[in-house]
């Protein structure tokens, strides 16, 4: 992993984020590339299936944001005890983070997109997995890429302790189950056609949104050993910018486009699901997105770490992004 100060600039220089993303970006590609395969993470072909491991790497490879994969390397930089300018700590545990998490996001998509949740046909402008795969395979594609996350996480050589191994899966499965992202899903299917309050949509999409977001940036404070204070302050920054995220694709559906967005634009208003543009109404959704900002920025700032550029390039982002 490079360790530049293009990449890594030093505290108090202009922060370049597209720089930043663009080299960790290539990282993050490299690695889901290398490690979605017929081959176990520890190099070792077990026979995967050739049309299961085909069905994955079409849900994980070549699309979407990575932000969540960001997220953790952002908070992984800025936690880690380092030299000024460089990135410290384990980069093999970051890097294995980032793609684990990733790999929980794709395996959500899969699933989320089935004829039996949402019924979506198009995801990161193609056609989605049990379109194009079947229903079968997508189920299936989806199961394996959550063990795969997993696997990433604990690793059988010395590369990462053991506590660390822990303290990873265990944020990371509760991000991904019953408390998180999966618990948010059954309420937004409970949800359809009913009239929630802004307190209940709230909580819903802190579970099924915010949570694996909050969960990147915890992830990147953990390999980075934030001491208690930081870590308080990164999670409320992961929960602000989790909920933000939530809230700026809420308008996005309304005011983007299919071919913009790389999903179904409008499927929100068309099953009937209640959101923030349809609870507050747009003007005031915007007016949230740009508060849970603030929440956000605030929280960097309490945190007393040196080295946010990024986390604040990406929580404004999240905030200001068209798509």
């Amino acid at each position: 992993m490079p360790h530049s100060d293009a990449v890594f600039p030093r505290a108090g220089t202009t922060f370049e984020l597209g720089a930043w993303s663009a080299a960790h970006l290539q990282n993050v590609e490299q690695a889901l590339a290398r490690w979605v395969t017929a081959e176990a993470p520890d190099g070792v072909d077990h026979g995967a299936p050739a049309a299961l491991v085909e069905a994955m790497r079409y849900a994980v490879l070549d699309g979407g944001k990575r932000l969540r994969p960001l997220l953790v390397m952002a908070a992984w930089e800025a936690t880690a005890p380092a030299e000024p300018g460089q990135a410290g700590g384990n980069p093999e545990s970051a890097l294995r983070a980032a793609c684990a998490v990733e790999l929980i996001h794709a395996y959500s998509l899969v699933h989320d997109d089935m004829p039996c949740m949402d019924n979506d046909i198009l995801r990161r402008g193609k056609p989605t997995v049990h379109v194009q795969f079947g229903e079968a395979s997508a189920l299936l594609a989806g199961d394996a890429l959550q063990a795969l996350a997993f696997e990433l996480l604990t690793p059988e050589d010395d590369r990462m302790c053991a506590r660390r191994q822990a303290r990873l899966c265990r944020l990371l499965a509760r991000a991904a189950g019953s408390s998180g992202m999966a618990g948010g899903q059954a309420i937004d299917l409970a949800s359809v056609g009913m009239s929630l309050t802004e307190h209940q949509l709230r909580a819903m999409h802190r579970l099924k949104t915010g949570a694996l977001l909050q969960a990147s940036v915890m992830m990147g404070a953990a390999c980075g050993e934030a001491d208690e204070v930081a870590g308080a302050a990164l999670s409320v920054y992961g929960a602000a910018i989790g909920l933000a995220f939530q809230v700026v694709d809420d308008i996005l559906d309304v005011t983007a486009d299919s071919a913009t967005l790389g999903k179904t634009a409008g499927k929100d208003a068309d099953q009937d699901k209640p959101t923030y543009v349809s609870i507050l109404g747009m003007e005031a959704s915007v007016a949230y997105a740009q508060e849970l900002l603030k929440q956000a920025l605030a929280a960097l700032t309490q945190s007393g770490l040196p080295n946010t550029g990024a986390l604040q390039g990406l929580a404004r982002m999240v905030v200001n992004r068209s798509c």
